[in-house]
């Protein structure tokens, strides 16, 4: 009993002075001299850009690696989806690697385990090295997709927190759309480390390297997350961190007293635990974070984009015109959405994006429809295209960044590793889950596939309205301390 009233008393301070402070304070950010603030959101992005780099890897290369070493298509596919289950290892110790050597610490060995891996798979001789290299560069996005949106949340100021964390998915999707341009005139081994083809013969530029390179040089000149520092009780670093992230002429004094005032109340609470997570202080945040990420994977994004090129093809539509389109509608919309997040709001963009993935699953199921019953044929190749680009530029204005950049919101300090992993590691399990029963979904029906996707993003429109709240506008400590309690 003495203990639940400690704990009461505990949650109280946590909210009240936290969710009533006045509004005038982190404005720095866009005054005086941020550019350390831009400049490490830089450095952390390359490691998104390393991400799509290795997400994209596989899709040029494709014929070139079977050809070299007479891979089976069972084979191939082996090296292609042995990544996802390099990723979900990662998301797994993403989470404490982060909370015990820190976001900086946890970027590094990230960037050790791709570089590691881009070189096992330029020396590889046979399948097996291949593989290997694979699931090194799976591990390494298995932690970055965790990481480099925890740390951007973590240093930017509320009026910047959710276009800085939308340069995550940004970066990742021009970076698989600069894989497929590229990886179509590159060897597989080019790709990987240095051209070896007649046309690049004069290039030593390492295609898989250079993100890790500039990441790792960076990391040598950014500061760590204040937060993280406050959190290990590093008080001065945690101060002289947040002052180069502001400016050297701006006042940190509110800032920097509401962080460490929000982390030593929370110290105060026992030590938290996986199961705790899903007890009633954490559940919520908890299943926002997890049930965007069920949103995000299980609406079919990864059984589309894996397989944009056979889904045109079977509608019978140009498959290199329509990839082209669909990359350049990626890229282009994510860029837009990273602009409007602050300012229209998280919400009514993940509102917006549901919608538009309901009706572009609607136009493909429709396509299919037509061609199966032999009706309107003329029709499926129009209907298939509008359906892919509807989808996939109502994917990249919300559903693609924004789960990400929440995650990386809600969860308080002291259950941000293990909360965090936990998402992360949803997320890369419905990847592979969606990737891998696609053809089996179409092998049973086409167009049945794709009312069922419609369904379940239906469903993820009312997940949304009910579930997850606004996050724009608030402080971290704000919005978690009304969250969790």
């Amino acid at each position: 009993m003495e203990f639940k009233v400690v704990e009461e008393g505990v949650q109280k301070r946590i909210r009240e002075p936290l969710v009533e402070k006045p509004d005038h304070q982190l404005v720095h950010a866009i005054k005086g001299h941020p550019w350390m603030l831009y400049f490490c959101t830089f450095v952390a992005v390359c490691g998104s850009y390393e991400f799509g780099t290795c997400a994209g890897y596989s899709s040029p290369t494709q014929d070139a690696i079977r050809k070299d070493f007479n891979l089976s298509l069972a084979e191939y596919s082996l090296f292609g989806s042995i990544l996802t289950f390099g990723a979900m290892v990662g998301a797994i110790t993403s989470g404490p690697i982060a909370d015990f050597l820190g976001r900086k610490g946890a970027m590094r060995v990230s960037s050790a385990f791709c570089v590691g891996g881009w070189l096992a798979i330029y020396f590889s001789e046979g399948p097996v090295p291949l593989d290997i290299g694979r699931l090194a560069t799976g591990y390494g996005m298995g932690v970055f997709s965790y990481v480099v949106p925890v740390f951007i949340a973590e240093i930017a100021p509320k009026e910047l927190r959710g276009t800085l964390t939308t340069l995550n998915q940004f970066m990742i999707v021009a970076a698989v759309s600069v894989a497929f341009t590229i990886g179509n005139v590159l060897s597989w081994r080019a790709l990987a480390l240095t051209g070896e083809s007649d046309l690049f013969k004069y290039s030593s530029k390492d295609i898989g390297l250079i993100p890790t390179s500039v990441l790792l040089l960076g990391l040598f000149i950014i500061p760590e997350s204040p937060r993280w520092l406050a959190k290990r009780g590093r008080q001065k670093d945690f101060e002289a961190a947040l002052q180069i992230l502001r400016g050297k002429d701006a006042d940190i004094s509110e800032e920097a007293e509401e962080v460490q005032e929000y982390i030593t109340t929370l110290e105060q609470l026992p030590k938290s635990r996986l199961l705790e997570l899903f007890h009633r202080r954490y559940l919520r945040s908890v299943t926002i974070g997890i049930g965007l990420m069920v949103c995000q994977q299980f609406g079919g994004i990864n059984g589309i984009c894996f397989y944009t090129s056979s889904i045109f093809e079977l509608a019978g539509f140009s498959p290199a015109i329509g990839t082209i389109s669909y990359a350049c509608l990626q890229v282009v919309v994510t860029g837009l959405g990273a602009v409007l997040i602050d300012k229209t709001g998280r919400k009514p963009l993940l509102l917006l994006s549901g919608t538009g993935l309901v009706a572009g699953c609607a136009f493909l199921a429709v396509a299919f429809y037509l061609k199966v019953y032999e009706v309107g044929v003329a029709a499926v190749p129009a209907l298939a295209l509008i359906g892919i680009l509807v989808y996939i530029g109502s994917f990249s204005i919300g559903m693609g960044a924004i789960p990400w950049v929440v995650m990386s919101e809600i969860f308080p300090v002291n259950i941000k590793g293990q909360a965090g992993s936990l998402a992360t590691l949803t997320n890369w399990f419905g990847a592979w889950l969606c990737s891998y029963t696609f053809n089996f979904l179409m092998s049973w029906s086409s167009y049945g596939t794709f009312i069922l996707y419609a369904a379940i993003n239906a469903l993820a429109i009312l997940f949304i309205i009910f579930a997850v709240p606004e996050t724009k506008g608030k402080s971290l400590e704000q919005l978690q301390a009304a969250i969790n309690s």
